[in-house]
């Protein structure tokens, strides 16, 4: 798991630890010291930790103009014992939203595990994104996401299609967020 490190080709256009508005501005971080675990693996120090002692996440992208902010995640995300959503909702998408996001992405190919609990963190994120925002996961690992379906999380977050298998690493972060959106747009209307 060391080696797998947040995507970084998009440096040029987003770097979260630059960000005044980022929860994560004025971070440092070390290319040869790995002090932070998933249970007993080490894991890239490039990943942020945010208070989840088995999910850690990078801010990838944010637009405060289009409202995008996508997030990539990896580790166990679980609701039953350590309640990462309210968590990452507290520490991490709070303040995002206070700066104008309403239209979150997360990458979700290094989930390796969902342990859910109920959906009312969820509920309350969807409820305060306003009329044109929207949660949405892209490339989660299919036993994930059946986890997240059996726990009514996919009333909040929208899956599959598309955005399933999709290969977001060929894009610029805005055509990447322009085609979430034609998706989201599609599901809208039907």
């Amino acid at each position: 798991m060391h080696e797998i490190e947040p995507f970084y080709n998009w440096r040029d256009y987003y770097v979260s630890s630059e960000d005044e508005a980022s929860p994560f501005y004025g971070r440092e971080y070390s290319e040869f010291q790995f002090s932070q675990k998933i249970y007993n693996f080490f894991i890239h120090p490039q990943w942020d930790d945010f208070g989840s002692p088995t999910l850690y996440l990078k801010i990838i992208y944010a637009d405060y103009e289009a409202g995008f902010g996508v997030i990539e995640l990896i580790g166990e995300w679980n609701d039953c014992i350590h309640n990462d959503i309210m968590i990452m909702r507290d520490e991490v998408i709070e303040p995002m939203m206070s700066e104008g996001l309403n239209k979150f992405i997360l990458i979700g190919e290094n989930v390796l595990n969902l342990h859910g609990s109920d959906d009312l963190y969820y509920e309350e994120w969807f409820d305060n994104l306003g009329d044109d925002g929207w949660i949405t996961g892209v490339n989660f690992l299919d036993h994930v996401m059946e986890e997240f379906k059996a726990n009514n999380i996919d009333s909040y977050v929208n899956f599959g299609g598309e955005l399933h298998e999709c290969n977001w690493r060929n894009f610029t972060p805005s055509i990447f967020c322009a085609f979430v959106e034609e998706q989201m747009t599609r599901r809208l209307l039907c």
